[in-house]
């Protein structure tokens, strides 16, 4: 019987120390599509006031005019046009694609 047991009492911390690994991947999201692979994400922000957290830092999307997204870190505002790479804050991000109502790009620690 404590042959039985022993495995299963092994295999909770490490089922824990698994879940304790998944926090450092540094990105999560609020209803926005946002992936990352080792120190970069990549989100898709849609709405004005949508907000993801990347990295560990708050990010904002606070709409689009004349082609560029305003986008805050913090207390860091930023705005930028498709293709153009911009530091707010800690975060280095580069615009991959803006619309009327939405913002795509990539996000890596500056």
């Amino acid at each position: 019987m404590h042959l039985t047991t022993r495995p299963a009492r092994l295999a909770v911390p490490l089922l824990v120390g698994g879940l304790a690994l998944v926090p450092l991947a540094g990105c999560s999201f609020s209803s926005n599509n946002v992936s990352c692979s080792g120190s970069e994400c990549t989100a898709t922000l849609t709405g004005e006031g949508s907000e993801a957290s990347i990295l560990g830092n708050s990010l904002v999307f606070a709409g689009t005019q004349d082609g560029r997204a305003t986008l805050s870190v913090g207390d860091a505002e930023v705005s930028c046009a498709a293709g153009e790479s911009v530091s707010a804050g800690p975060l280095e991000l580069t615009c991959t694609s803006v619309s009327d109502d939405s913002v795509e790009l990539s996000a890596s620690l500056g």
